[in-house]
């Protein structure tokens, strides 16, 4: 057996919502350590940023499935869902501390969703993962009917560029670990698209 075999029949023999259990674990993990003082001087602004960081590496996972797949056999598509739905919670936390932790002022959060460009990106992000979450089940599946949420499920690409866009502005500064993460999530995106093979294109010239 290669080493690919085993590592996809090890994958069958774990069931996917595995992910719902382990996946939260590190968001509780800084949660506590902001309230036992583990996070520095400015524990809400450090817990806001992990989260949204940890959400961002989770979502260059589920881009990283399909390439996977196609470059080394490795097959974790069983796991995509559940990985999505944990972007999804580590982004909706992200928020819920920068909106009760950290702004506070509900007349300040829509000022500051206009006025901050990086902030907007963010929110648009998060308005775009909305449906995703919603329809991420089998029942949306079976109402919608699978072409139909598939294409609704490419909002995971937009969503995917703003969220390593928002890391970029948040930095403020050209600082290599944004630019790195945003050129992965590109990269992985152009793995996605389906180009013409070469010898359609020798046919057609």
């Amino acid at each position: 057996m290669t080493l690919v075999n085993h590592i996809n029949s090890v994958m069958r023999r774990v069931p996917a919502w595995t992910l719902y259990v382990i996946g939260p674990m590190p968001a509780f993990w800084y949660l506590y350590l902001g309230l036992t003082g583990g996070l520095g001087a400015e524990p809400i602004r450090t817990l806001e940023q992990a989260l949204g960081l940890f959400a961002l590496k989770l979502m260059i996972a589920v881009l990283a499935v399909t390439p996977l797949r196609k470059l080394t056999g490795v097959n974790l598509i069983k796991f995509r869902r559940a990985l999505g739905l944990m972007v999804f919670f580590y982004i909706a936390f992200h928020l819920t501390v920068w909106l009760f932790l950290d702004v506070q002022v509900a007349s300040q959060i829509w000022d500051d969703i206009i006025k901050r460009p990086y902030i907007t990106i963010g929110m648009a992000g998060f308005v775009l993962m909305l449906p995703l979450a919603l329809t991420s089940n089998n029942w949306s599946i079976r109402k919608m009917g699978p072409t139909v949420w598939r294409r609704l499920h490419w909002l995971t690409y937009p969503t995917a560029i703003l969220g390593a866009v928002h890391f970029v502005m948040l930095a403020k500064t050209w600082n290599a670990e944004p630019l790195t993460y945003l050129g992965i999530v590109l990269v992985l995106l152009v793995t996605r698209m389906r180009f013409p093979k070469w010898r359609s294109l020798v046919a057609n010239t």
